[in-house]
């Protein structure tokens, strides 16, 4: 069956409450796929390092209800337990619709909502909140209730009255304690390689599941789906027939680290493996690549060790001039001028496009694009759907007869405007985009690689 941990809001414990879980059943040596709902990054770096099993995004307005079940019924139907974390709360979705939310999610699925809820300073309002949320969307199921920051244990017993009496569930009470808090960051959780002896916290959470969860109910809810073998969207091939690799080289490390897997998965389906690349290592491109991948993270936080790693840098510029490069939000501020880092400090970079970035306003949401210039994934007139999410600003932009514009962009309560930049062998923007629910990005980044090997 499987089952979707969502919230009334954002920060009310999702991750945590996932964590727990993944943490217990690992303990009782069972297998479990997690899944993530919409475009997120940071949750499920911590997903995938706790149950050693890449987490998946189930993301319904990048990839579609039909590429969502395929991946949710063959990745959830080859382990023992299943878990789905929502994003923000439960009906948020596209602008003040529920459109790509949680609630359309696991409509779309058929699967049971956990609800958790931040229970400080709550007491019988706790009852409103609840019978609204039940009521809001009847054809959705919620199965219970799990109860986050309760301060005490006449908190506690107030709380459960509260649900008794409007015939809910509870599955759980997590008391407020520092062990609970997980690090964060401006966009959200830290990332998981900054988790310090994250075996030792694992076994905590596991132990604290027992102590706080109704483990006998999760048990029953997380059970996976029945196993589908059938997975042809999301094991696409490329149109080449000629079996010849070219391998792409991935910037990762502390800095870079922005992916989804089934970027990789496909890449090397279809003759293009993996080489790992750490520009804060200060070395050369791989010279085996044909092709290079630099995904966002974050660079800000590295930037004076980035400037200073010249060979990374200048390996850059020199590949940049034969082979294609595709980067997503932080890796293309790798690639212009320079960063003002946290604190104000202009630190240069690889200078190969021509911007400057500094701190800016939050800019977040999915994105329609229509494609006005070549480069190494689109050609002109390509309509796609992508996803922002950055606090950066673009300074000192200056397109020329070498740099264009990738697209026209467009969000809601955003107006149509040219983004990103490209020529023939630069595909660089603020977007993030799922490669593996368009063949077509697959099929002409191959063919780009192709043309240059």
């Amino acid at each position: 069956m499987a089952c979707v941990i969502s919230a009334i809001s954002s920060n009310s414990g999702k991750t945590l409450l996932s964590l727990l879980l993944i943490s217990w059943l690992k303990s009782i040596r069972k297998t479990v796929q997690t899944f993530k709902v919409g475009p997120d990054y940071l949750d499920p770096q911590h997903h995938s390092a706790v149950s050693s099993k890449a987490c998946r995004n189930l993301d319904l307005v990048l990839c579609g209800e039909e590429w969502v079940q395929e991946s949710f019924n063959h990745f959830g139907g080859i382990t023992d337990f299943s878990l789905v974390e929502g994003v923000m709360g439960l009906f948020d979705g596209i602008g003040s619709s529920s459109k790509g939310s949680t609630a359309e999610l696991a409509k779309v699925l058929d699967l049971p909502i956990v609800l958790i809820v931040d229970a400080r300073g709550k007491a019988a309002s706790l009852a409103a909140l609840i019978k609204g949320f039940k009521e809001h969307d009847k054809e959705l199921k919620i199965a219970g209730v799990v109860l986050n920051n309760v301060q005490t244990s006449r908190h506690e017993k107030i709380l459960l009255e509260v649900l008794n009496q409007i015939n809910i569930k509870p599955l759980g009470c997590l008391p407020h304690c520092e062990e609970f808090n997980l690090p964060t960051r401006h966009l959200g959780l830290a990332p998981a390689h900054e988790i310090v002896d994250i075996e030792i916290k694992v076994k905590r959470w596991a132990s604290k599941a027992e102590d706080y969860l109704d483990i006998k109910s999760f048990k029953r809810l997380l059970l996976s789906p029945k196993s589908q073998s059938k997975y042809k969207k999301i094991n696409f091939r490329a149109k080449d027939e000629s079996g010849s690799l070219h391998p792409i080289a991935i910037a990762q490390d502390e800095a870079f680290h922005f992916r989804y897997q089934e970027t990789k998965e496909l890449l090397e389906k279809n003759g293009m493996p993996i080489i790992t690349w750490k520009p804060l290592e200060n070395k050369q491109i791989p010279k085996e690549a044909k092709g290079l991948i630099i995904p966002g993270g974050f660079p800000e936080q590295h930037a004076k060790q980035l400037s200073d790693s010249k060979v990374s840098l200048n390996s850059i510029k020199t590949f940049s001039k034969k082979f294609p490069i595709y980067a997503e939000c932080g890796g293309m501020m790798l690639l212009g001028k320079s960063i003002f880092d946290l604190e104000g400090r202009e630190h240069p970079m690889a200078g190969i496009l021509p911007f400057k970035v500094k701190k800016g306003d939050l800019n977040i949401g999915y994105r329609k694009l229509m494609s006005k210039n070549k480069s190494p994934i689109i050609n002109p007139g390509n309509k796609l759907i992508g996803h922002e999410f950055h606090r950066w600003e673009i300074i000192n932009e200056n397109y020329n007869s070498k740099i264009n514009p990738i697209w026209d962009i467009k969000g809601s309560n955003i107006d149509m405007k040219k983004e990103g930049f490209c020529n023939h062998l630069i595909h660089a923007s603020w977007i993030h985009l799922h490669w593996a629910s368009s063949p077509k990005i697959l099929d002409r980044w191959k063919k780009s690689v192709m043309s240059c090997s």
